[in-house]
Formats: C-alpha cells, structure tokens, sequence
C-alpha cells in the first residue's frame, strides 16, 4: 500500500487497509437471502473459525466491537447474576457497567491504570466467591495500552467453578495467537477493523456449544444479539437482519489476506513492529504509560514529554506528516498519546512513525524528552 495515497492510520482502530479490501467492497449489492449471499457467509464464516481456532460456531454481527461485548453480557447474564471482572481501563470498566444493566452484580477486581491485576489476584477474587456466573476478561486494554499475560490461566481458574469464560480481544486478535478450544473459551469477541485489517462496522464472536445450549434454554432479553438466532439462520447460510454487505465482502477479503499470510507470521509480525515501536519512540527519550511487563503489542500508550499540547501534537502530526494517533482517555486525556500496531503494520509504517514524531516534538518543544 502506498502511504502517498492516504494517511498512515495508525490509530488503535480503525487501521489501514489494503486496496483487495477496498475494492471488495465495491461488489454489486446482492440478495442477502440468496445462494450467492449463502455461499460469502458460509465461507467467510470457515474463515473466521481459523482466526478464533474454533471448530465451534462463530457469529457475524453488523456492528462496531461494543456490538460484540453487549452480545457477550447480554446472552450470559440474568438478573442477579454475578460476574467477576477484572478492571484496568476504560473498556473493562465499561464491560462492568453492562453486567450490571443486564441486571447483573460486577465484582470487579481493579489494578491500577497502566497495570493489570495479578493472577493471583484475580485467584483470591475467584476463590472468595465461590460460585459466579462468568469471567469477562479484557485481554487487551485498548485505553491504557496493557494487556493481560495470563489468558489460559484465568480460564481455567473459572472453568473450574464451572463459570462461563468471556474473553474481550477486539484489539488483540490477530496480533496474538489466542487458541480459544484449547484455552476452553466459552465467548471471545474481536472487530472487524483492528488487527484483521478491514473496514469497521462487523463483530466476530465465537461460541461455545456449552454457552450455546445455554442460550437456547435461557433466552436473552435481547433481539438483535441473540447468538442462538444467529446460530440457527447461520445454519442456512443466513444472518436474522439485513448484514453490512460492503463490510462483509472486505471482512472476507481481508479473512482471506490474513490466512495468505498465516495466522501464525501475523501475529510474529505484530511481536516484531510493536518492539520496533517500543524501541524507537524509547530511544526519543519517549515514557511508556504501561508497565514493562503488562504492555500491550498491538496498542502503544506513550505519555508526553511535560508542557506538550495534546491537541497541538496529533494535528501537526496528521497534517504535517500525514499519520494519524490517538489521544488519550478519561483522567489521562491529553497526557498521552496511543499509537496503534495491528493490522498492516510494517516496519516501513513503524519508522515513519517514529521519524514523524521526533520532528514533531522537536517543532514544538524543541526537545523530545
């Protein structure tokens, strides 16, 4: 892809994506009830299960990854349930908020911002309870930049009360391998537009056959995220409601460049350019909101040097050099900025990146530190 086209998007979602992906969506409109449509869905669906490393059911929803987190909370919880959910950001906050309008008791198990609770935290928190419903685990932290180091081992701390397991990776999957069969994962949720690198606007979920009996038996107060009915009109070849056509032929198109490539040299790719990242805004003499050891590869947190206008910086940025990066979130807004590693991420996108904000800083400090 040639960065004189377009800006280089390296924002922690939606990201760049390649001219395949643009001109699929450009396909004639079809009958979503027809064999042509039955034909996209069935193999974009095979596709999917790929990604997730399923052999189990995934559903397709025509919606932004919020989408697919609301379906996580809204099929599991029942009034008075209770969930445990570890807190460590904006987006896992957000997670807890739901559990409790789905009617449900959050008991959340907080770390600090830029950290993430330990596993033996989370396993004091699981023991203290005893019985719960389900773990809903963000495993990538997209507001803080963290993410979480031990995915199987929670699941398998709450598989063994018998929990449901929940794992948020809009913004990992992809970048990281997460085998969800093997890790026994009832529910993983990821998007469209991070590290699969298609347009926004689709939600992939994978299901359990457990969770999916579970649904059946219990339906959720919902009509829109219902995965049983996705599940049924999916047995066909079919979504329930009218599906994004564009987005689903970039989806598969997308899909399709990611398994050309290999899931497993996506996800080296991602480890490589990340540290590529890391190192070089590191050598500015740039600070990392994460902690070292809970930092996220596909979401690079950095905090800016002192007197430096948030505003000012992503414009010049983005109008100066052409990259886009993203400000920051609730108490940290204007004190750091997030750069995206995920989707097309190259090392020729990383050193543009870094070039870009060494002379940025420079113009309006004088300094990089």
């Amino acid at each position: 892809m040639s960065l004189e086209k377009q800006k280089l998007i390296m924002l922690p979602g939606p990201t760049n994506v390649s001219e395949r992906v643009k001109k699929a969506m450009t396909r004639p409109i079809i009958n979503h009830r027809g064999p042509e449509f039955g034909r996209l869905f069935l193999g974009l669906r095979e596709k999917a299960r790929s990604l997730f490393q399923t052999v189990g059911e995934v559903v397709l929803f025509s919606s932004s990854g919020t989408g697919g987190v609301e379906a996580a909370v809204w099929n599991i919880i029942r009034k008075g349930d209770v969930a445990i959910v570890p807190v460590f950001g904006e987006f896992s906050e957000r997670v807890a908020e739901t559990v409790e309008l789905a009617g449900g008791k959050a008991v959340r198990v907080k770390a600090e911002y830029g950290t993430t609770p330990s596993l033996a935290q989370l396993g004091r928190a699981i023991e203290a309870r005893k019985e719960f419903k389900a773990l809903f685990l963000v495993h990538n932290e997209t507001s803080t930049g963290t993410a979480v180091q031990y995915v199987e081992e929670a699941c398998r701390l709450a598989r063994a009360h018998g929990a449901f397991v929940v794992v948020d990776a809009i913004s990992s999957l992809g970048g990281y391998s997460i085998p969800v069969d093997g890790w026994g994962i009832d529910l993983c949720a990821t998007a469209s537009q991070k590290c699969i690198a298609a347009p926004p606007g689709m939600a992939l979920v994978s299901v359990s056959e457990r969770l999916l009996k579970y649904v059946k038996k219990s339906p959720p107060a919902t009509r829109y995220f219902d995965i049983a009915r996705y599940s049924e009109y999916g047995s066909r070849g079919e979504t329930p409601f009218t599906p994004a056509l564009p987005i689903f032929y970039a989806l598969d198109e997308a899909l399709e460049e990611l398994l050309e490539e290999g899931l497993a040299k996506r996800v080296k790719r991602h480890e490589v350019n990340s540290a590529a990242l890391y190192a070089g805004l590191g050598k500015l003499g740039l600070k990392f909101f994460a902690a070292t050891e809970v930092r996220s590869r596909t979401v690079v947190a950095v905090r800016y040097p002192a007197g430096v206008d948030d505003a000012l910086f992503r414009n010049k940025l983005s109008e100066e050099h052409g990259i886009l990066v993203a400000g920051g979130f609730g108490p940290f807004k204007g004190k750091v900025f997030r750069a995206g590693c995920m989707g097309l991420v190259s090392g020729e996108f990383v050193d543009a990146t870094v070039g870009a904000v060494e002379k940025t800083l420079k113009s309006i400090h004088g300094a990089t530190k």
